[in-house]
């Protein structure tokens, strides 16, 4: 809903019977949830062997969300705009690698010095 508070257009169907509830919620599209009245909730996903809904409309592997190629076609399609000049170049670069290389290395050494604090400029 819009106007639900902390709920950004979260869609949730839920279906009751005599014998127990599915629910599905749209910001877990791969996700079913099945609880049987008197037994623990269950999570079925298309992955699993459990799941025995029929997959005909998916076009990406379970693991993958619909809309995951999509995702790519418009990152190709910016990347080709920024090449042909068309766009201003908001990608990454070199520096931004690095600076997250940096981010991972102060990580690792916080976690080996027992969560101590670690700059990014550290090379302790």
């Amino acid at each position: 809903s819009q106007v639900a508070p902390g709920n950004e257009n979260g869609i949730a169907l839920r279906v009751y019977g005599e014998r127990g509830g599915l629910e599905w919620r749209q910001a877990e599209a791969d996700t079913l949830w099945f609880t049987e009245f008197g037994t623990p909730q269950q999570r079925l996903t298309r992955a699993s062997a459990a799941a025995d809904i029929p997959t005909a409309g998916h076009r990406v592997p379970p693991g993958h969300p619909e809309g995951y190629l999509e995702a790519f076609a418009t990152l190709y399609r910016d990347f080709a705009a920024v090449i042909r000049g068309e766009a201003r170049d908001h990608l990454p670069g070199l520096a931004d690698g690095l600076e997250g290389m940096r981010f991972i290395a102060a990580a690792v050494r916080s976690s080996a010095g027992g969560a101590m604090w670690c700059s990014l400029t550290d090379r302790g």
